[in-house]
Order: C-alpha cells, then sequence, then structure tokens
C-alpha cells in the first residue's frame, strides 16, 4: 500500500516563470538518468527482491522517496510555466525565427531555446512524462536484474549522473527559489550515492558477491584472458593505468599489458542464405529462381491436435 502525503518533501516556489527553464527541468524528470528513472528502477528492484529483508525495505523506502522527487520537480514546472505561455505566444508574434535568418543566426538555435509547445498545447501548463526534447519516459530505462550487486551498481552509475545533470541545471540559473529546491536534491543525491557504495560493501562483506558479477563468471570464463588489457588502439598511453599491471582487483590474477594483440579466431565465413528467404549467396546459382515451380513453404505447418 502507498500512501500520499500533501506535504511536498521540500519545496521553494520559483521567483519568476522560465517557460524554457522548464523544458530544461523535463530532463530531471523524465530522462534516462531522471526521477522516473530511479523510481521504477527501485521499486521494480524492491518487489523483485528475494535476498535479505533489509535490502527489500531499503530499495522500498528509496523508491517511495523518488516517487515525491517527481511530484517536486513535476510543482517546480508548473510555478515556471505559470503565466509563461501568453508570453511565449505574444514573442512568438514577432517571429523569432524569421529574425534569427535575417540576423544570421541558426533558426535551429531559436526553436531548440523556446519553450516546449507540449507544455501548452497538451498538459496545460504542467509536467509530463518526457525529457527534454519532448521523448517519452519508456521503461526500458530501468534495470531489475534480481542479482542485487549487477544492480546496485547500475543504481550507482544512475545517481552519478542524475547529479551531474542536476548540478548542470543548478548552474544554469539564478532563480533563488529554483537553486534551493535543487540544492536539497542535490544534496538527496549526495546521499544516495554513498548509500549504493555502502550497500555494494554490505553484500559483499555478507559474501553474496565477489568483485566480479556474478560469482561464477570465474567457473566459466577462459581465465587465461580474464585479466588481459588489450591496447586497441594507436598510442600506449592506456599501459600506464592501473588496469595495465599488477594483482586484479578480484585478487585472482595478475593484469597483462598486451601491447599488439592478435586476432584469436579464424575469418568468418558465414553459412549459405536459405534460397527460400531470397538473400544473396556467394554463386548466383544457388539463388532460387522462379521458374514457376512453388518452393516448398518456410515454415512447415504445425498440425493441431484435435485437428
Amino acid at each position: 500500500m502507498f500512501y500520499h502525503t500533501k506535504r511536498l518533501q521540500y519545496f521553494t516556489p520559483p521567483t519568476n516563470p522560465d517557460a524554457v527553464y522548464a523544458k530544461k527541468v523535463q530532463e530531471l524528470i523524465g530522462g534516462v538518468f531522471g526521477e522516473m528513472t530511479v523510481m521504477m528502477q527501485y521499486l521494480f528492484q524492491g518487489w523483485n527482491c528475494r535476498g535479505p529483508a533489509k535490502y527489500r525495505d531499503m530499495l522500498l523506502d528509496i523508491g517511495t522517496e523518488e516517487i515525491g522527487h517527481v511530484e517536486m520537480l513535476a510543482t517546480m514546472i508548473a510555478h515556471l510555466l505559470d503565466k509563461a505561455p501568453i508570453k511565449y505566444q505574444e514573442d512568438g508574434a514577432k517571429d523569432p525565427v524569421v529574425g534569427a535568418v535575417m540576423g544570421g543566426i541558426n533558426p535551429r538555435d531559436v526553436i531548440t531555446a523556446a519553450m516546449n509547445p507540449q507544455h501548452a498545447i497538451v498538459s496545460g501548463g504542467g509536467a509530463t512524462p518526457s525529457d527534454s526534447v519532448g521523448f517519452p519516459w519508456n521503461g526500458r530505462f530501468i534495470v531489475a536484474s534480481g542479482n542485487l550487486l549487477a544492480d546496485f551498481r547500475s543504481n550507482l552509475h544512475a545517481e552519478s549522473q542524475g547529479l551531474v545533470q542536476a548540478v548542470r541545471l543548478f548552474e544554469m540559473t539564478d532563480d533563488p527559489g529554483v537553486k534551493d529546491t535543487l540544492s536539497f536534491m542535490i544534496a538527496r543525491d549526495t546521499m544516495h550515492q554513498n548509500q549504493w557504495l555502502a550497500a555494494i560493501e554490505d553484500l559483499q562483506r555478507e559474501g553474496f558477491e565477489g568483485t566480479v558479477v556474478p560469482k561464477v563468471a570465474h567457473e566459466y570464463g577462459k581465465n587465461e584472458f580474464a585479466y588481459q588489457f588489450w591496447n586497441n588502439s594507436e598510442g600506449t598511453q592506456s599501459a600506464e593505468g592501473r588496469w595495465a599491471k599488477g594483482p586484479s582487483i578480484d585478487g585472482k590474477g595478475e593484469f597483462q599489458y598486451v601491447e599488439n594483440p592478435e586476432p584469436l579466431g579464424t575469418e568468418p565465413h558465414p553459412p549459405q542464405p536459405d534460397p527460400r528467404l531470397h538473400g544473396t549467396p556467394k554463386d548466383p546459382a544457388l539463388q532460387q529462381q522462379g521458374n514457376g515451380a512453388s518452393a516448398p513453404p518456410l515454415v512447415e505447418r504445425t498440425t493441431v491436435i484435435g485437428e
């Protein structure tokens, strides 16, 4: 059961409307690393968690917190759009695109810098479940594999990228209300990065996983190649890194720098296409000819019991 409290987690309203900035804030809601992504990612990881109860509880705690972050940002966008559509409609009458062309400016830059028309047309001055260029939020953005260490590393990645974007947006505005609200969210994302690092440490300390996920990979892999760094581009500066020499991070091997890696396989010779697929084979004689004869069906009919 979810229970909604009407008070926001934290919020300071913007001082002035700013429809262009509202468009940018959409990235923090519906972008790949936006709050909708981490909200759904943590909730599904929690709902699917089969591990110790503390991990499930923690995931549902933070997932529910992220619902509140979406609400905060949606409220901010509503304030930023307050009275702004009318202003931008009046400015539109001056035809800024034509002015840009006559002034030698790329019209695309003017259009990109304008407000999101969907804020006026579709949502009536409210936020949408989309990113800053109007691309709808997609469930494929989320990661919930059932392996907690793999998932927690994805969570750390998501929070790191999301915080980079929040800091950039913080630096793109002088509005004290917006900066105050974003400052709270930046602090929470700081906690969340520390949280995932702590959770990763906790999982490994309890013996659930090693450095490499999953544990069984070391049993299945050709381990003579497991710790080689291959220099696959010009230059050898990569040899100076920690990954090129010394004991491996998982403690199971020694890093080796391979300066001139050689291919280990043969030249590929793909099998020839089935003539019924009408692909292009090596030899024209192998291609099905239209001689009027009926070719055997590509997919044979399946007999259903009872026919």
